[in-house]
């Protein structure tokens, strides 16, 4: 069975692979550019994900994008679990439901608690396991097909309250790359948000007029660029407001943002309490479960 290697390279790709792996404290986060499925067989984990402590249990399918910085904390039970990776312009070109796809851009993970199903699921992740390992394309193809069935079937399972708002929705063209840009902008601020970037510079690292590249990027993900950035680094403060004893004051500026008056206003909105009570909220609440 697999183990994190905390020397691999930050934001390396993993590519479109599913093995059995065995959790083991990690000193880092990790971070790369794929949706990453888990299924635990058996015991438990607790990840840290951006900044929230986050409990998955046996019989649970999981999802959640890995760009987010993920770190387990905690682990026991005699945990098991299977783990995908599935890279993002894949998952994009599927079209999946909205309920599904833009919380996951968000940094939230999604889970399926039906425990009943535990046995399909573990025959499904194995054989997987299996095709994979024999290299075949089209059984590669057949993978892809059951794992974006398994992903729609994970959407019906979602409670109501992760459903987006009824509204005409614009589908992007895959004409010209425009999904290929949608992702090389997503990684380029999932590995720079803590640097001080701007929309024009986005745009330009991908040859496309700030006007448009807005646009696409809104169709794909269903939120803007500007809120995409902040989430990141909001995300990031919420870690180490969790994980650290540093300052409120560094941590604001270590996350990207460049004016404490900033940092407060823009962690309120998405955590609806500063990042003080934040802080103390964490210390006095442990985990969340899932």
């Amino acid at each position: 069975m697999v183990q994190f290697d905390p020397n691999r390279p930050d934001f390396a790709p993993y590519g479109f692979t599913c093995v059995r792996w065995s959790p083991s404290p990690m000193r880092r986060p990790d971070h790369h550019n794929e949706i990453e499925l888990n299924l635990m067989l058996s015991g438990w984990v607790t990840y840290l994900l951006g900044g929230r402590k986050i409990r998955v249990e046996q019989g649970h399918l999981s999802a959640f994008w890995a760009a987010i910085p993920h770190q387990i904390i905690d682990f026991g039970g005699g945990a098991d679990y299977f783990v995908a990776t599935i890279p993002l312009s894949w998952f994009l070109q599927c079209r999946l439901p909205e309920r599904l796809s833009q919380p996951l851009m968000r940094g939230e993970m999604l889970s399926d608690t039906d425990t009943a199903r535990l046995s399909i699921d573990e025959a499904l992740f194995s054989q997987w396991v299996k095709d994979l390992e024999g290299g075949k394309p089209e059984t590669k193809d057949i993978v892809m097909l059951e794992i974006e069935a398994r992903l729609r079937r994970l959407s019906v399972a979602l409670p109501a309250s992760t459903a987006v708002p009824k509204k005409r929705v614009q589908r992007l063209s895959l004409q010209d790359g425009g999904l290929n840009k949608v992702e090389q902008m997503a990684c380029l601020v999932a590995q720079r948000y803590t640097e001080p970037l701007t929309v024009t510079e986005i745009s330009q690292a991908v040859s496309l007029h700030p006007n448009y590249a807005m646009n696409l990027f809104k169709k794909a993900f269903g939120t803007t660029l500007i809120d995409y950035l902040t989430n990141h680094r909001v995300s990031h403060a919420q870690r180490l407001l969790a994980t650290s004893e540093e300052k409120i004051v560094d941590i604001a500026f270590s996350s990207g943002f460049n004016s404490i008056s900033r940092f407060n206003e823009a962690f309120r909105r998405a955590c609806g309490c500063t990042p003080r009570e934040y802080r103390m909220a964490h210390e006095q609440s442990g985990t969340d479960a899932v």
